[in-house]
């Protein structure tokens, strides 16, 4: 595609595909028969000419609650090709952040899965006229004079959109409370999709399998934009992607490009992989053993690709940072994974490598045609906040130009609050985030992700959180139970008390543990059980606001 010819907006680009691939398939649900982009587009146009009929004009807000469909990307395209703006909403945010977004973005109609339609009941505003199904485009509800759908419907008007025209308000749960309304244009997003193109290129002979949200902008770039510059068929799920849904879905669909997030593989390796070693006796000790531990790890690997479809050429991980022990696996299995970094802010993607240039630990180097730098880096281990300049910036967050201030340097420098090293090949760190980082009482900067990266190698442990309570280290740590009681159950039927005070010796060990993989001034003063999972971001990341 010869992008310096072709403006970057949505309806630019996707000519472009319909003119390349217009036979070709585009969207579908696994175990169906994919719609082709010239059958996409005559649904672009009859949502199109809907939306003009319910007195939808360019600027308005239109807002998508939504499961992950085909017909998601068809409501996107539609609104934004006709110059209004799409808020996609979180499927996992409660009634009332769905309706502080309603209010606050002013969304003058909503696309919504019947599976969520509760998520708006008793919700009223001065704003919102129009509830339309998305499965069928059918109205819900609406102001007088309503239309309904007419699947063969032509626009009455012509839409020119620019490059700088908002495109979408994207609205973060976040993991630092209040969700804000990141603001980004047409440009925004089309020139990071066009980057990740650099990073991995793809063409129409590529296959996505969709697992992550929609609305969220990792999955919304590089899972709907990206996949459409390059006449790529995506699948989708129906139901949720339990291993039952997900492993009947990759054997047939045998996806080449899956984006996924840290917590996916990191259980596949902590409940299927190790196990398998652990539990036969002779594996356990080869496995301690450098040299067999590569040849294991590389065979586990053979099975795993087979699992994913065989033909898995780009396993993308983002939204949080990667268990070292599970990306030394990785690498040895030689699995196909590349981790990238970025945020909503920056469309989202900052930096980022393709699996031939995984550098361990890394996200790889800057993309193409941004600027990236370490601000203020530390005279000795070279750490500071990461700064980045581009064409994927954000305009600002929607109605907060103070909030948007104390990010946005006035020379248009985005601060992202993370804390990263660069290395002599300009591979980027990621330490973790300036809010997180905890000061010791000595001045020694602490990171809890990486004490918490040690953590969560531990057996028995599913994931934990590290926070300072009254000037100490505190690891709060949610165990796997079933496991711990499958291992101790003899204990477990004799009586209770005994098979709690196992859990306490496994929390002494671990905090025993622990500190003897960190420095003097990251050491764990107490281990608290976390009885539930923690509450968690759309990536899968702990919020920890609610824990600190």
């Amino acid at each position: 595609m010869e992008e310096n010819n072709i403006r970057m907006t949505f309806p630019s680009m996707f000519n472009e595909t319909l003119r390349k691939f217009g036979k070709n398939n585009a969207y579908g649900f696994v175990g169906e028969e994919p719609k082709t982009w010239e059958t996409v587009n005559i649904e672009i146009q009859s949502i199109i000419a809907f939306l003009e009929k319910n007195g939808i004009c360019p600027g308005d807000k239109v807002a998508v609650l939504s499961s992950n469909m085909p017909n998601w990307g068809a409501t996107f395209f539609s609104i934004t090709f006709m110059g209004a703006v799409v808020v996609p909403i979180l499927p996992d945010f409660s009634n009332t952040e769905v309706g502080n977004v309603l209010e606050h973005s002013g969304a003058k109609a909503i696309f919504i899965s019947a599976s969520l339609i509760q998520r708006i009941e008793g919700f009223k505003s001065e704003f919102l006229k129009t509830t339309i199904l998305i499965e069928d485009f059918s109205l819900i509800s609406s102001e007088p004079d309503f239309s309904e759908y007419d699947p063969t419907a032509k626009p009455l008007k012509k839409y020119e959109v620019k490059e700088d025209d908002l495109a979408s308000i994207i609205y973060t749960s976040g993991t630092t409370g209040r969700s804000k309304g990141v603001m980004l244009t047409h440009k925004n997003i089309t020139f990071n999709a066009l980057k990740g193109k650099v990073i991995q290129p793809m063409d129409e002979k590529d296959r996505f399998l969709s697992v992550l949200p929609l609305s969220h902008t990792y999955e919304n770039t590089l899972g709907l934009i990206l996949p459409m510059l390059c006449g790529c068929c995506v699948y989708y799920l129906r139901k949720p992607p339990t291993p039952a849904v997900l492993l009947p879905a990759l054997a047939q669909i045998k996806p080449t490009v899956m984006l996924t997030v840290p917590l996916i593989i990191e259980k596949i390796y902590f409940n299927k992989i190790m196990p398998t070693f652990r539990e036969s006796f002779i594996l356990n000790l080869l496995y301690k053993i450098v040299f067999f531990r590569k040849i294991l790890n590389n065979a586990a690997g053979k099975k795993l690709i087979a699992t994913f479809g065989g033909n898995l050429k780009f396993y993308g991980i983002g939204g949080a940072k990667l268990n070292k022990s599970v990306e030394k696996f990785l690498i040895e299995a030689k699995f196909p994974y590349a981790i990238g970094y970025g945020l909503t802010e920056t469309a989202p993607l900052l930096a980022g490598a393709n699996p031939s240039k995984s550098v361990f630990e890394s996200t790889g180097p800057k993309i193409e045609g941004i600027e990236l730098i370490i601000h203020n880096p530390d005279k000795k281990t070279g750490e500071g906040e990461i700064w980045a300049k581009g064409p994927n910036i954000m305009k600002g967050y929607y109605k907060e130009s103070e909030m948007t201030k104390e990010v946005l340097t006035p020379d248009g420098w985005f601060k992202t609050g993370d804390l990263g090293t660069l290395d002599s090949n300009n591979n980027l760190f990621i330490k973790g985030r300036l809010k997180n980082m905890i000061l010791s009482s000595s001045g020694e900067n602490i990171y809890p992700e990486e004490i918490e990266s040690i953590i969560n190698n531990f057996r028995f442990v599913v994931e934990s959180l590290v926070v300072q309570q009254k000037g100490k280290l505190v690891a709060l740590v949610h165990i796997n139970m079933e496991e711990l009681e499958k291992r101790y159950q003899d204990i477990r039927q004799d009586m209770s008390k005994q098979f709690d005070d196992k859990v306490e010796e496994v929390l002494n060990e671990l905090q025993l543990y622990v500190n003897t993989h960190v420095n003097k001034f990251s050491q764990i003063q107490k281990v608290v059980l976390h009885p539930v999972p923690f509450q968690k971001t759309a990536t899968l990341k702990i919020k920890r606001f609610l824990y600190t």
